[in-house]
């Protein structure tokens, strides 16, 4: 076995699990390093906190006064448990979550020190931050990006610093982060839904979003990860043999969790309770290695920095547990791939979910008000959709081993497809007596027992309605979050503008009632959407065929989903809720464009080097053993060695075909990598990387695989996926 291989299997071998023990209960330490509620009635003044909470929930701007008070509470709260430094958090468009960290610490003249924490330090700082990606919405000499506190999401401690979640914005005002239009898409929902609720109940002041998070991952020794230069450089294997044996007799899938990886999962649960994340949920997924934890529902800004946060954590406490945590979307072919499927769900401030139906008709109309206004966004916008979730490594995932296709559809049970056909063929116009009764009585009315029933057994769909939310699982592992909910946040409160006016219409036009004139509309809109909804199964050929005639989109790779983020109708509907602008949507679609390109390339640079500095000595090595033996039989049987060599000479054979082929093949990705440089335009570079560079990788790896299983196990120098996924 080579040296490398060889000694991280050894260490893998020595690594045990690392005892973690927590006496305390969890909801003794649920949140104890968040200035929530319980801290701020704790170091506010009751006036200040009564503020704060109105201020929040108004969407109002906080005064001066209550500014210096929280700042003054946040830094005694912050030094009362040790913190010495503060940052502002922030995640800006490269992806990755960015902070600098200043000291409370401030000399003084006198010769001694305090420490302080101003209003300006906690609501605004103006870091340096032009080395960040940006792309077209700031000039050079307006490099300074500004970071100022969301207030929505609470400060928290992790180690010894004060994290402050902000905003990232540009000079001019221009948001440099995902966080600023999900609080716009957040914001345009709320007064828009409110407006729906008024129809059933005018003291409804507020709609509020949640979010419910499942996050996938793989776990591996960090030992055997780093042996893998693939894994390290590019999050996934490039080349290797699929495991004889995968997940059959264990039944993986929520089996015991073996001790090492309950020791990490452990930690990471208690570090996570302390941080206000209330992770409720943890177990094996479907893979060897592979698992998946989940938390409670929190509002939709919060859930997206908890999952950020969350994953920075994981990385972190894996270190410590000799682990490495992969994200990638598929870093193993031939297995499924790891997802992260976000529900989604809203109520009002009465404390009704809007996605479940009630005890009465009226309330089972509301329910239906904002369910088909949904269906219906998703079915307007389903291009919109399907680009939320386009990345290079998420390509390698959809329509593979366990994960949706990229044909957008809703899944929401035959049941309640019944009752939505049993609505659509409702008279048109003024109800009758007898009709509302009927409609009241036997449609609305068995609403709830149907969604009672109406268990999820269609796990093909990229979106399924699941009784009080809709979850989307086209979403990869290591995605933020805020980009598929700035989308359904914003197409729902264009939607349901539009729903408010037809049925502000009918009212004042045809003097209708407002219940009848609600059922109208809707009823109009489940003819509209039927397209979008399908109960059947998406991975057959059929559903591919059925999607083709009902003009749903198939967009297969990540420069054309892309695309729909600048068109006419996004622009559009981004600009008239003032989400987004056109320059800042050109800028994300820039900045998406680019990252693909560099992920292709540092594939194709990586998979080439693997190919030839490690791959191709390896077999030529193999090679020449086997020649020796030959010689050798020649030299002791002479002119009948043949009867001896033959399948050796085959093997040489076999060997030198492959190594030819993956020669001739890197060399022609080199140049066609070379060639697409060259290319100025960044949609059509991303067109041929996709297109005629990235093809090329499975030809490359499917001849480096055939000398995996050529050559002497002894030799191969890249520790295989039994070793990777079995060894504990």
């Amino acid at each position: 076995m080579s040296i490398i291989r060889f000694n991280a299997v050894s260490r893998a071998l020595e690594n045990y699990a690392i005892d973690f023990e927590n006496t305390d209960k969890f909801s003794s330490i649920y949140a104890s390093n968040v200035f929530n509620d319980l801290a701020m009635r704790q170091f506010l003044d009751q006036q200040s906190f009564t503020e704060l909470k109105t201020t929040i929930f108004k969407n109002n701007k906080l005064s001066k006064s209550l500014a210096t008070s929280i700042s003054s509470a946040i830094k005694d709260w912050a030094l009362s448990k040790g913190v010495t430094h503060f940052t502002h958090w922030f995640k800006p468009l490269s992806g990755k979550t960015a902070e600098k960290q200043d000291a409370f610490f401030t000399p003084l003249k006198e010769g001694y020190a305090i420490e302080q924490f101003s209003v300006d330090e906690l609501f605004q700082k103006d870091p340096d931050e032009s080395e960040l990606t940006h792309v077209g919405i700031r000039n050079t000499f307006e490099a300074r990006g500004f970071t100022s506190w969301d207030i929505t999401s609470p400060p928290f401690i992790f180690k010894d610093t004060l994290y402050i979640p902000t905003v990232f914005v540009s000079y001019s005002g221009a948001s440099l982060d995902y966080k600023t239009p999900l609080l716009k898409a957040v914001n345009s929902l709320d007064k828009a839904a409110t407006e729906i609720c008024k129809y059933f109940d005018k003291n409804v002041k507020k709609v509020f979003t949640s979010l419910g998070w499942e996050q996938e991952f793989y776990l591996l020794d960090s030992s055997l990860a780093s042996s893998r230069p693939d894994l390290m450089l590019t999050g996934r294997t490039l080349l290797g043999n699929k495991i004889p044996k995968g997940v059959d007799l264990d039944q993986h899938f929520q089996n015991n969790i073996s001790n090492r990886s309950i020791s990490f999962l452990k930690e990471l649960e208690y570090e996570s309770l302390l941080l206000g994340i209330p992770i409720k949920t943890k177990h094996n997924e479907v893979e060897p290695n592979q698992f998946e934890i989940a938390p409670l529902y929190q509002s939709v800004n919060v859930s997206v920095d908890h999952n950020i946060l969350l994953m920075d954590v994981m990385k972190q406490i894996a270190e410590k547990h000799n682990f490495k945590v992969l994200f990638h979307e598929k870093p193993f072919s031939g297995l499924s791939g790891s997802s992260k499927h976000l529900s989604w769900s809203l109520s009002n401030d009465s404390g009704v979910n809007l996605f479940s139906p009630g005890k009465t008709p009226m309330s089972n109309l509301l329910f239906l008000s904002f369910f088909i206004n949904t269906v219906k966004a998703i079915n307007e916008y389903e291009v919109l959709v399907r680009s939320t979730i386009a990345s290079n490594s998420n390509d390698y995932r959809l329509g593979e081993e366990g994960a949706p296709q990229t044909i957008m559809s809703i899944y929401i049970g035959n049941q309640l497809t019944k009752v939505l056909n049993e609505l659509e063929n409702v008279t048109e116009g003024k109800l009758s007596p007898s009709e509302k009764t009927e409609l009241k009585l036997n449609v609305l009315g068995r609403i709830p027992t149907v969604l009672l029933d109406n268990t999820d057994e269609n796990r093909t769909s990229p979106i399924a309605f699941t009784g009080s939310k809709f979850e989307f699982r086209g979403v990869g592992a290591k995605s933020n979050c805020a980009k598929p909910m700035i989308v359904f946040n914003t197409i729902l409160a264009n939607q349901l503008i539009k729903f408010k006016a037809e049925v502000d219409a009918l009212i004042d036009k045809k003097d209708m009632k407002k219940d009848d004139a609600i059922f109208n509309i809707v009823r109009e809109y489940i003819k509209d959407s039927k397209n979008i909804l399908f109960e059947g199964n998406c991975y057959d050929s059929s559903w591919v065929k059925e999607a083709k005639k009902r003009g749903l989109s198939n967009i297969k790779s990540t420069p054309e989903a892309l695309k729909e983020k600048i068109s006419k109708q996004t622009i559009s509907l981004f600009e008239s809720l003032g989400v987004m602008d056109r320059v800042e949507l050109e800028s994300r679609y820039k900045i998406e464009l680019k990252e693909y390109i560099s992920r292709v390339k540092i594939e194709s640079k990586v998979l080439g080097d693997i190919a030839r500095n490690h791959v191709i000595p390896t077999a030529i090595k193999y090679q020449n053993i086997l020649i020796e033996n030959v010689k050798g039989l020649k030299e002791i049987y002479g002119s009948n060695f043949m009867n001896y060599a033959k399948e050796q000479l085959k093997l040489v054979e076999d060997i030198s075909n492959n190594i030819g082929e993956i020669n001739s093949k890197v060399t022609k990705m080199i140049n066609q990598r070379q060639s697409s440089n060259l290319e100025e335009d960044l949609t059509l570079k991303a067109k041929k990387y996709c297109d005629e560079i990235k093809p090329m990788f499975e030809d490359i790896r499917h001849h480096c695989d055939n000398l995996e299983l050529l050559i002497d196990n002894e030799l191969w120098p890249l520790t295989k996926y039994r070793e990777l996924l079995f060894s504990r």
